[in-house]
This record gives C-alpha cells, structure tokens and sequence, in this order.
C-alpha cells in the first residue's frame, strides 16, 4: 500500500473516531441544568436557548436583551422567558440572582440544555449540567 493511501485511511480513521467521541460528549441530558451570567450586555441582543428532552421536540427560547442589561437582570428575563415557553414539566427559578436553574418535574423526561445563538457581547454565559 502506497504511503497517501495509509495517510488517507489514517485521517479518515482519526475524523470519524473524533466525531463520534464528540455525538457521545454532547448526548449528556439531565434532570437540572444551571445557566450562569456574568458581567452585562453592551448593547441590545437576542440569546436563543435550545432546550432538547430526551425523545421529544427540541424548544428553542428567545430572550431580548436591552444593551447595558446586568446579569441579573438578563437572569430574570431568562428565566421569565423559558417560563412562558416551557410551561407544566419544568420549574425554573433564579439561584444567586445571576444564575439560572431548569429542573425537570414529575415524568417529564431528562434533557439538554445548550446555547443556540446570542448576538450579545460583554455577557458571558455558562451552561452547566448537574
């Protein structure tokens, strides 16, 4: 065998093995997730959160963000916003007024929760299972 075709045989090998360590990396749901702010908005912005359970329909909720909005106040509009979306099944609160929390009720099934867009800059935002 000529020694591009290993070459090629080997990248190919390396890519699909980094691929699917990276589908199992992201398959992790849970019953909680936290959703932690820091610092303000520096000008006016959407953030876009994918709320994805286990079997079921990922919801997409969008929060607006005014410019020169403090992370504890983007933590209330979150958390009203995921409210109004996510209805019965869900119970979502403020922790340390600048977090977030999402937790599952009753049989509603383990989820994911991840960052599908923000158009903002100067707030940092983390996403944490637990």
């Amino acid at each position: 065998m000529k020694a591009t075709s290993v070459r090629r045989i080997a990248a190919v090998t390396a890519a699909l093995v980094f691929g699917f360590l990276a589908i199992v990396a992201q398959a992790n749901p849970s019953g909680k997730w936290r959703i932690k702010f820091n610092s303000s908005a520096d000008a006016d912005g959407v953030i876009v959160f994918r709320i994805a359970p286990v079997g079921g329909e990922p919801i997409d909720v969008e929060t607006k963000i005014p410019g020169g909005t403090t992370e504890n106040k983007v933590a209330s509009l979150v958390r009203d916003s995921l409210t109004a979306a996510l209805g019965k099944g869900y119970k979502v609160s403020r922790d340390d007024f600048e977090d977030v929390v999402i937790k599952k009720t009753g049989k509603t099934p383990k989820f994911e929760v991840s960052l599908a867009s923000s158009t903002l800059t100067g707030l940092d935002i983390n996403v944490k299972r637990q």
